[in-house]
């Protein structure tokens, strides 16, 4: 936890650097600020002893209009001072959001990939906003600490008693501060992460909605989320409570001690050791000092807040690489003849397959487990335990994972549509127009673009929610065929699709994929039928291979899976 938290403070000090320049203005803007605000309160005593007490009228009129210049600039000084830090906050917080968003999407992958996508979102919104929030909070904690020593030092002059006091008593309190914000940062940490989860498991039943529904299961969902909820909520009340006290205690300390500077004050005035205008200016100081320190008391509970903020977005960016190593590239022509040596992995068994270049082979797996590993571990999205697997005589775990994505195309079984068109889902806005036609056909795309209103500008709403599940398929097996990749991996790309679009999607697959290495993860019998060879994994290994035709005949396993 130590370490963690040291690399948090090392987040907060990166991001004050960033906007350097920013919250040097703001503190120098917002010390002026305080300085004219303290100012003020003398200003007004130095009209009653030299003006109205002893002065002329032409006195009165100079010091009124020094006056109301220090407050001019008091006023400006403020309105640039805190937009200038707004600026720094929001630019901070947008910057932070890009590093977690490049960090998540990083080709490599993190090795903390299990937290829900909500919680990530919260991470990259709440957190950093919070953290951001440090670039206002620092300069106007410093600024107030100024307006503290600037009303410290006013009073010293006026009486040496008094500014002792002042002097004395405000590092007291700071350090009171300090103390009472430690247990607002634990319960701020703890509110964030259940928050997190919250936001997390919301997500997640949001996207599944259908499937909950299906099943009949809202009332079960509904009892995890409140359950989670609730225990969010706790957090938070905890997190508030602990932030009433900070205030609400630091507040009453600030009183008390306000209260001794005028008593002390007024008992100086008495005794005739300080004049009525000092006197005048050293009350108007006190009240002027609950300011500055309510804004000290305000800037700590902020940085407490940053520091378990910057702590979980530490985590996320300091998360380790699923694939660390690799960064050959591959030449512009990838024959496509993949080799699998000896692999170990989850569900997989010492495999050994070899797929040849051009080659439309199918692959049944006994074990879903490991057909979705073996997908995994072609997209190198992983490295094997053990065992090596290479594209054209590389060895993957050699190449740049991007590089790998280039050549090897996973369309996975659950791929996701996006809001906009249809034709944007299918191109991605990277796919060149004479690609596009052939890919819609092979995937009988070009059917439910006839069911669209404005066909393939017909809009799709976000998840591509608008279209059945059969639809969805086909749309995200057209963006995989309009990719055009060396080497295509479809895994169960049809098994929302009736059987005579399925057929359809068959023949098309076949002709439009012809020369171009291509595996059908499936169980499909129309898919398989198009494959010029069968591989059936079972047990982590190849149990047999062959014709789809043949391997029916005589193998019952196989048999029984394919047909079941």
């Amino acid at each position: 936890m130590r370490g963690e938290r040291l690399r948090g403070r090392a987040l907060l000090r990166r991001v004050i650097r960033r906007e350097a320049r920013s919250v040097g203005a703001t503190s120098a803007l917002s010390a002026v600020h305080q300085g004219a605000e303290a100012l003020v309160p003398i200003l007004i005593g130095v009209i009653i002893d030299r003006a109205v007490g002893t002065g002329t009228a032409v006195d009165l009129i100079i010091w009124i209009a020094v006056l109301g210049a220090t407050f001019v600039i008091l006023s400006a000084s403020f309105q640039i001072g805190t937009r200038t830090g707004e600026y720094a906050v929001e630019r901070a917080s947008h910057a932070l959001r890009l590093d977690l968003t490049s960090r998540i999407l990083h080709p490599r992958g993190a090795t903390d990939a299990g937290r829900l996508p909500g919680a990530l979102v919260n991470v990259a919104t709440g957190d950093a906003q919070r953290v951001g929030m440090i670039n206002l909070a620092l300069p106007l904690g410093l600024a107030a600490m100024c307006g503290v020593l600037i009303g410290a030092v006013a009073l010293l002059r006026m009486s040496v008693p008094l500014g002792l006091l002042v002097l004395l008593g405000a590092p007291v309190l700071l350090l009171a501060a300090h103390g009472l914000g430690l247990p607002l940062q634990r319960r701020s940490e703890s509110e964030q992460e259940h928050a997190a989860r919250a936001a997390g498991v919301a997500a997640d039943l949001v996207t599944g909605l259908r499937v909950l529904k299906g099943l009949g299961a809202e009332q079960s969902a509904a009892r995890r989320y409140r359950r989670i909820s609730r225990e969010s909520l706790a957090a938070t009340r905890r997190a508030a409570t602990a932030k009433s006290w900070h205030d609400s205690t630091l507040l009453g300390l600030t009183g008390i001690f306000l209260a001794i500077v005028a008593l002390v004050g007024g008992r100086l005035a008495a005794t005739q050791q300080i004049t009525v205008g000092e006197l005048v200016a050293a009350v108007g100081l006190a009240q002027f000092l609950l300011g500055p320190l309510a804004l000290v008391a305000w800037a700590n509970g902020e940085l407490a807040q940053a520091r378990a903020s910057a702590d979980r977005i530490t985590a996320v960016l300091s998360a380790g690489q699923r694939t660390p190593g690799g960064n050959e590239t591959l030449p512009d022509q990838v024959g496509g003849h993949l080799r699998l040596a000896a692999v170990e992995d989850a569900g997989l068994c010492g495999l050994d397959l070899e797929i040849g270049a051009g080659e439309l082979v199918g692959l049944v797996a006994a074990d879903q487990r490991s057909a979705t590993t073996l997908t995994e571990l072609l997209g190198r999205f992983r490295d094997p335990q053990a065992g090596s697997i290479e594209l054209d005589g590389r060895p993957l775990h050699t190449l740049d994972p991007t590089a790998v994505r280039t050549a090897i195309l996973i369309a996975e079984h659950d791929a996701d549509l996006f809001e906009g068109t249809l034709l944007d889902n299918v191109t991605l806005g990277r796919v060149p127009a004479d690609r596009v036609g052939p890919a819609l056909t092979a995937s009988t795309v070009d059917e439910v673009s006839r069911t669209l209103p404005d066909g393939l500008h017909g809009p799709i709403a976000e998840r591509g929610r608008s279209l059945s599940g059969g639809q969805r398929q086909r749309v995200a097996l057209a963006r995989a065929l309009a990719a055009d990749p060396p080497v295509l991996v479809l895994h169960d790309p049809s098994t929302a699709v009736d059987a005579v679009t399925e057929q359809r999607i068959a023949a098309g697959l076949r002709d439009l994929r012809h020369g171009r290495t291509t595996v059908l993860v499936t169980t499909s019998p129309s898919l398989l039928s198009v494959a010029g060879r069968v591989l059936f994994l079972a047990d982590g290994a190849i149990r047999a291979s062959g014709p789809h035709a043949e391997l029916l005949r005589e193998d019952p396993l196989y048999r029984s899976i394919v047909l079941a």
